[in-house]
């Protein structure tokens, strides 16, 4: 079986911050821009990696989830516990450098943790956790 990840979705609630988060701190390039106001979907990935991408979506869009689940979403994207991502560098002090110098909230610094891999953590502007292990 050949199978490979072509897209993932992360939430925004503000595509302009999101955009410039993505293409300016972690250097992703646009691939698809489509919407307009909070009512946009944003496609970004690695230059190096045409087929893999993560769509920077509206959580609102849906019209399947209720007023309810929207506010629960808004309530767990301001805490941070809505989504998550991990990257990976072979480079992970260079590049948390240049991620915390765009001025993204850090959760954590470059970390050896117990079960053998060696990370940190940011938050993008939306609230959603990145996390960035380095290769080895």
């Amino acid at each position: 079986m050949d199978i490979a990840i072509h897209w993932t979705f992360l939430p925004h609630n503000d595509p302009d911050a999101s955009l410039a988060f993505y293409r300016d701190t972690l250097g992703f390039e646009v691939r698809n821009d489509v919407g307009n106001g909070k009512m946009r979907w944003i496609t970004v990935g690695p230059a190096d990696q045409p087929g893999t991408s993560i769509v920077l979506e509206p959580p609102a869009a849906d019209p399947g989830v209720t007023d309810a689940e929207r506010r629960t979403i808004a309530e767990m994207m301001a805490k941070g516990t809505y989504a998550r991502i991990v990257l990976a560098t072979a480079d992970l002090d260079g590049t948390f450098e240049k991620v915390q110098a765009g001025g993204a909230e850090v959760v954590q610094e470059p970390t050896e943790q117990p079960y053998g891999i060696r990370d940190c953590a940011f938050r993008d502007p939306a609230g959603n956790l990145i996390r960035i292990n380095e290769l080895r």
